[in-house]
């Protein structure tokens, strides 16, 4: 029993150390376009861009939301605001914004009555807004997040003076509760086992970003991946395209700016957990088999470095106490992106744990049903499997 402690704990330092270490030597080469640099002058020449904004019963943050596009100080902007079948308010909300005197007409609102079949209702929502313009550039956005007026001076001046097709801006989640803070930073602490955003641009490295608040996209890269056409069911429809992006051969980067897009993503533990529940299963294909096997991984990695701390006889803890310590140095890294306290650490193996209840309980919902119902429509599994 103590040579299992002994290879366990050490196991578990190494699988901390590797991705702290790498962090540290690379996260810093992630821009910061709140830095002066990407503050371009007034006058400087910045194409035409349209903005996508597809929403149902959004009523609650959609103004707020569309009011902060219409305050970029962006030179040559256009909103397209999308009613996807809402039930609530949206549309009217909409509507009554896109005739008020200060949107200067930037503001066009479609309203969907009815879902091709074929689609997702979000993903056609997207698709529509960008057939309506002719723009150099698209931003796909969700409407619940609300911008800094010079977010997007400062995003497509990076991107043209980097020659980026496709550009990701890290956005600043608002955390009341403990419980939120808790939530939201643990992917963002783990996601460093499957993602090193540092790598995004290499064009020879898999890894790929993709990010439903900010997908910064030049119109001729949306249009060689074949538009959101190609991605017409996909669920986690943010992450398949930035997939899709780096698949194409396209230049894809990522950026931090703390406060240029800014929402409140759940109310409390809870509210986290609820809207995990809608995408975890689709992350890992609808497959019970990635279901089972990422359950185990997220207690080992976790939860058994604290169990093993406190049952591990001697010096067998070292290891154990090692993970933690690198545990704590991951949430120390973050900490200035996310806001979080370092101190959130310990509560990880509390959030990892209900983040495995989010993942079994997304895959049992949608089996118990058949299927996925996804912005007032359902999708049967098998459907959302051909895809």
């Amino acid at each position: 029993m103590n040579s299992f402690y002994w290879i366990s704990g050490l196991l578990l330092a190494l699988i901390w150390i590797v991705p702290v270490i790498e962090s540290a030597i690379h996260l810093h080469r992630i821009a910061d376009i709140t830095q002066p640099p990407w503050n371009p002058p007034q006058d400087t020449p910045l194409s035409f861009l349209t903005i996508v904004v597809p929403a149902r019963n959004e009523a609650a943050e959609i103004e707020s939301a569309l009011r902060s596009l219409l305050a970029l100080d962006y030179p040559g902007v256009e909103v397209i605001a999308i009613d996807d079948r809402s039930t609530d308010e949206t549309g009217r909300i909409m509507d009554r914004l896109s005739t008020e005197t200060g949107s200067d007409g930037k503001l066009r609102v479609l309203h969907v009555r009815e879902l091709p079949p074929g689609w997702l209702g979000k993903t056609h929502a997207m698709w529509l807004g960008a057939q309506q313009g002719s723009s150099d550039w698209i931003l796909f956005t969700d409407a619940d997040c609300v911008f800094r007026p010079d977010t997007l001076r400062r995003a497509v001046h990076y991107a043209t003076s980097n020659n980026v097709d496709h550009l990701v801006l890290f956005p600043t989640a608002h955390m009341r509760t403990w419980g939120e803070r808790m939530m939201i930073s643990f992917p963002q602490v783990v996601s460093s086992f499957i993602l090193r955003p540092w790598r995004v641009r290499d064009a020879n490295a898999r890894d790929f970003i993709g990010i439903g608040a900010f997908n910064l996209v030049r119109r001729k890269a949306y249009t060689a991946l074949g538009t959101y056409e190609a991605l017409r069911r996909e669920v986690v429809d943010d992450l398949k395209f930035g997939q899709a992006i780096k698949k194409a051969g396209l230049r894809q980067d990522v950026v931090f700016g703390r406060h240029l897009v800014s929402l409140r993503w759940a109310e409390g533990a809870a509210g986290v957990i609820r809207n995990l529940e809608k995408n975890l299963f689709a992350f890992f294909r609808f497959r019970f088999t990635l279901v089972f096997a990422a359950c185990l991984a997220l207690f080992f990695v976790n939860v058994w470095p604290f169990v093993g701390l406190f049952f591990a006889p001697g010096w067998a803890k070292a290891g154990f106490a090692v993970a933690i310590v690198m545990i704590a140095v991951r949430y120390r890294q973050t900490s200035p992106l996310t806001g979080v306290p370092t101190a959130v650490f310990l509560a990880h193996p509390i959030s990892a744990s209900l983040f495995a209840v989010a993942v079994l309980r997304s895959a049992f919902a949608t089996i118990r049903d058949g299927g996925v119902t996804w912005r007032g429509t359902k999708y049967s599994l098998e459907e959302l499997r051909k895809k």
